[in-house]
């Protein structure tokens, strides 16, 4: 059996306060609403009461810092073989869930509370970082009680234990004392944090959609190194110091729309490539309808590397530069950020963040639907 509660009032002498039983229970799904905290472990609600594609309804569905789905459900005076094939039942259902399906899922939670953050936003409040590329690779099931009977623990325990079914029994003790009222809880087994594998956790649902068109690029804007007013002014970005930091942004194909961050600043500019990567030394940029080599022109940051060797060097620390024509791009002083949007390490990778897409569109004022995949080589 789980390990038992015992609260004691200490003054002049200890005074134990009686376990009550729980009227809070019709209440209990609007305290873990109200702070998920009192799970023991940091989530974000994104649905309640969420209707399944059987008929029935999730009391609450959560999602962990990794993007693990949560299902959550309250004992209602069902008896343990309908409790525990209600859970496995949701169970099947939440595992299929795809990316679109679980953000449908929390914007009609939002909608309907009131709240104004997009998913993203609302989990780097909640945990401080963008979502991951993969949502729902993993998902556990949770009974909420106040007590349950020897059968109802002994068929989880079966489960979890034997097949690594992931569900597992949170136990709420209701105290009462002079007026107060007080919450305890415990698991019945330690393993609380097991989860189980989606299916289909590394298959196609599980990351947002890309559109063919939209890359991600880093500009790293570096005292006495690259620099951004250079550009903005001629049309380009750039990555170097090893193949590690060129690799990436090499690979940017032509015509692929990009959406420029400078680390821990902002997004500055959104833009079309319009020119091969070339080392600094080779590059050539059309500036104002003349075509200029890069090293020839005015530049406010420096774009040679010391230990800059020949191409097929194991390291090649060039700065390679990419030309882009902009959409709209703005000075670093003018950088937008909100929680929730995008950032990575590598210099340019595909970019499939809705909301980091459609805010940035947005907010420059520009069409945040692509070109033209086809057009893109």
């Amino acid at each position: 059996m789980p390990l038992e509660f015992g609260l004691w009032r200490v003054d002049d002498k200890p005074v134990r306060i009686a376990t009550r039983p729980m009227p809070l229970e019709s209440r209990l799904e609007e305290l873990i609403e109200a702070d998920p905290g009192i799970l023991g472990h940091p989530l974000l609600l994104i649905g309640r009461q969420v209707p399944t594609r059987y008929g029935k309804f999730v009391d609450l569905l959560g999602m962990d810092a990794e993007g693990g789905l949560h299902v959550l459900e309250l004992k209602r005076d069902r008896t343990p073989r309908d409790v525990v094939a209600q859970v496995l039942d949701y169970g099947s259902w939440v595992q299929e869930l795809t990316n679109e399906q679980i953000r449908d899922i929390y914007t009609s939670y939002a909608r309907t509370r009131g709240l104004t953050e997009e998913l993203d936003e609302a989990f780097a409040l909640r945990f401080g970082g963008t979502p991951p590329g993969a949502l729902n690779s993993t998902h556990s099931l949770t009974i909420v009680a106040s007590e349950i009977d020897a059968a109802t623990e002994r068929i989880v325990t079966y489960l979890a234990s034997g097949f690594q079914v992931p569900v597992n029994v949170l136990f709420f003790r209701y105290f009462e004392d002079e007026g107060r009222s007080y919450l305890a809880r415990t698991w019945l087994r330690d393993e609380a944090g097991t989860a189980l594998p989606s299916a289909g956790a590394q298959g196609r649902g599980k990351q947002e959609p890309w559109n063919g068109s939209d890359w991600y690029v880093s500009f790293g804007d570096e005292p006495g190194g690259r620099n951004w007013d250079d550009a903005l002014r001629y049309g380009f970005v750039s990555a170097g110091g090893g193949q590690w930091f060129s690799r990436t942004l090499r690979a940017l194909p032509l015509g692929a729309r990009v959406f420029t961050h400078i680390p821990k600043v902002g997004y500055v500019g959104v833009g079309t490539v319009s020119g091969e990567p070339q080392p600094f030394e080779d590059a050539v940029l059309d500036i104002d309808g003349e075509i200029r080599r890069m090293s020839e022109v005015p530049l406010a940051g420096t774009y040679r590397h010391a230990e800059d060797g020949e191409e097929g060097d194991a390291e090649d620390p060039r700065e390679w530069i990419v030309p882009v024509t902009w959409d709209h791009a703005v000075p670093r002083e003018q950088a937008l950020w909100r929680p929730g949007f995008f950032a990575n390490q590598n210099s340019a990778c595909k970019l499939r963040a809705r909301f980091t897409i459609e805010e940035i569109s947005h907010h420059f004022g520009i069409d945040h639907d692509p070109p033209d995949a086809a057009q893109i080589r």
